[in-house]
């Protein structure tokens, strides 16, 4: 006989190994059931009411054993919102399965919070139950909801933040990295930073950089990097390591902004204020220098109408004459480029001003040089000293000719030109408004940044010994800012200079006629002038000057001794020249005095310097008289008698 036969007592011990196997099974189960870190539910598929729940779900829902078993899970407040499916739990069948991706549930105590639920059908001992796993998905969707408060505030910040690898490769830009450097996403991500580079750092200064970032520190610096279409700009940015877990370094963050516009308002600023404050040093020296230059002129002159024309006394005194005339000049100029020298505007056409300068300038430049014209098509109106312009364009003109060596092209060329709120908020040198553009340029060898950053100030010059004093762009930048202008001037070496000077347009249309300038020297019909001068020197020599002049004159070296010689003053005074700025009183409250006692006096004002007290950015204020030291007898002596007969009586004259 062949085959196994089975005893009776092997059967007994096979059927107790299932059902410890068995027994083990669900311990192991009833373990994961009970120690799992999402909830389970398990429901009856016949009934769908819930036979069992596991601790996890019951302490997230706040819920007890009793409430949540025996009930139909639709029934439980919890998960009220899956009523509309209690069909669909009904109709469960294998293979098939119930999903919430996000699926808010509000505990006992009323929190609420986001699961995720999944329910499928399981045969347990032949019967169908179904297991619904519900998962707290509430601090994942805090840190997606952080993450996307994290990236749009990334994408919509005004710095430029970049993410590269640890070797430096791009992997992350934001538009505001977009927008300052012209590379799109697709152009940045991939590659290398150095794209960026503009060669104004030195190997030394990316390795210094590259040291410390690697090394786990954080960096901060500035640098000047290089746009896509090959502009420079200058980032004020922040580099920082990103570390993983285990210590290493994973990415680099770069936070930056530019500074290009800062910087440039900056640079605007401290010109401006470096210049305001030359320019108080150029008018406190031009004051004294003009008193004591008054002196020389003065007493060289008497000097010279004493000496015998054949000797040579006369021709050495003509010399110092001349000297003291050139050294008044530059005060001129000083006082030009400080925005105190006495104008007198008046409304006149740009392009008139410039053609009636036309052939002064042709010499002035030479033949070697062409000369184009290109006027606006319409009047320019402005309103400020004609004079003034004749300066500007002598002074750029001048300019241009020494940057030429050999031939070349001066072009000067008038437009007009509206500037809005928009362009002056780049541009802080410049006002809104309607202005008429001077432009003078020329094609010679031009300027570098630091010679540009230095054109205007006093005494700075390029040109060699003997060629010029440094002046001349001076009284051209003082003389654009008296009259509420603007310049800007744009240079490229090897290529020439453009200067072009906005001066706003005048909004009144009527053309103001010239004045003609009497050029004899009157003289005194013996009336009395009152002196007030606290400089010596320039007190004696008014003395002589005036007397000689034919004018009976008193002198007061301080304001109280005026006042108090006019008190006692018998006759009639017919006029008062006084100096402005004195120890006591300034020169317009003694005016006041002395109208006060000789009701009708008139007023000479004079100095070496245009102070405020009577005027305001060099414009004389209504009817005020004045006359600028250094002057001359024959210029003292016009002064007096136009201060004395307005109205141009017929009045003797020296020859």
């Amino acid at each position: 006989m062949s085959g196994n036969i089975v005893l009776p007592g092997e059967t007994s011990v096979k059927n107790e190994t299932i059902v410890v196997a068995l027994q083990e099974s669900e311990k192991r189960y009833r373990r994961l059931f009970e120690s799992a870190k999402d909830g389970i539910l398990i429901l009856d598929a016949v009934t769908g009411k819930v036979v069992d729940v596991n601790p996890f779900l019951m302490q997230l829902l706040g819920y007890s054993y009793d409430t949540i078993c025996g009930k139909h899970i639709w029934e439980i407040g919890a998960f009220k919102d899956i009523a509309a499916s209690k069909d669909a739990f009904k109709t469960l069948q294998d293979n098939e399965y119930i999903r919430y991706e996000d699926l808010p549930l509000e505990t006992l105590d009323g929190r609420s919070i986001a699961v995720e639920f999944v329910s499928n059908v399981y045969l347990v001992d032949h019967c169908k139950v179904i297991q619904c796993n519900v998962r707290d998905i509430s601090a994942k969707k805090h840190g997606e909801a952080e993450r996307k408060r994290l990236m749009a505030a990334i994408e919509q910040t005004g710095e430029a933040i970049v993410i590269t690898d640890s070797k430096g490769v791009i992997q992350f830009v934001n538009p505001a990295f977009e927008k300052t450097t012209g590379f799109n996403r697709m152009e940045a991500v991939g590659h290398n930073s150095s794209i960026l580079k503009s060669g104004k750092q030195d190997e030394l200064f990316y390795r210094n950089l590259w040291d410390a970032i690697s090394s786990g520190t954080t960096w901060s610096g500035c640098m000047v990097n290089k746009r896509k279409d090959g502009t420079l700009y200058t980032e004020e940015m922040t580099i920082s390591p990103v570390l993983d877990t285990s210590g290493h370094i994973v990415n680099y963050v770069a936070v930056k902004r530019d500074i290009t516009a800062h910087l440039r308002l900056m640079d605007q600023f401290q010109q401006t204020h470096k210049m305001e404050a030359v320019g108080l040093l150029a008018g406190g020296v031009a004051h004294d220098f003009n008193n004591m230059l008054t002196v020389i002129l003065g007493y060289s002159e008497l000097a010279l109408m004493k000496a015998d024309p054949t000797q040579t006394l006369h021709a050495d005194i003509e010399e110092i004459i001349k000297a003291a005339k050139r050294s008044s000049e530059i005060t001129r100029q000083l006082l030009a480029f400080a925005r105190k020298q006495i104008i007198k505007p008046v409304v006149f056409d740009l392009n008139r001003a410039v053609e009636s300068m036309l052939n002064m300038i042709r010499r002035l430049i030479g033949e070697n040089i062409s000369l184009e014209w290109l006027p606006e098509g319409s009047p320019c109106l402005i309103r400020m000293d004609e004079a003034q312009v004749d300066q500007i364009l002598a002074n750029l003109c001048v300019n241009a000719r020494d940057a030429i060596s050999d031939v070349g092209k001066v072009t000067i060329k008038t437009e007009t030109a509206v500037f809005d709120e928009d362009y002056c908020i780049d541009h802080a040198e410049f006002a809104a408004g309607k202005y008429a553009m001077l432009e003078v340029s020329d094609n010679g060898f031009g300027m570098d940044k630091e010679t540009l950053d230095q054109i205007f100030e006093p005494f700075f010059t390029r040109k060699g010994l003997g060629r010029g004093t440094g002046l001349g762009l001076s009284v051209v930048y003082g003389i654009v800012k008296q009259n509420s202008g603007f310049i800007k001037v744009s240079s490229e070496q090897g290529k020439g200079t453009t200067f072009k000077i906005y001066l706003p347009l005048s909004t009144d249309k009527g053309i103001d006629a010239p004045q003609e300038i009497a050029e004899a020297m009157p003289l005194g019909r013996g009336e009395t002038v009152l002196v007030v001068e606290d400089e010596p020197g320039i007190l004696k020599l008014c003395n002589m000057m005036l007397h000689q002049l034919g004018y009976k004159v008193i002198t007061a070296a301080t304001p109280d001794n005026a006042i108090r010689l006019a008190t006692e003053y018998v006759g009639k005074i017919d006029i008062l020249i006084t100096d402005i700025i004195m120890p006591e009183m300034n020169g317009r409250n003694l005016a006041a005095r002395i109208q006060s006692l000789f009701p009708g006096i008139k007023v000479l004002f004079m100095s070496g310097y245009t102070a405020d007290v009577i005027t305001q950015r060099g414009v004389l204020e209504g009817d005020i008289n004045f006359i600028l030291k250094p002057f001359s007898m024959r210029e003292l002596a016009i002064k007096v008698r136009d201060v004395m007969q307005p109205n141009g009586e017929s009045l003797p004259r020296s020859s």
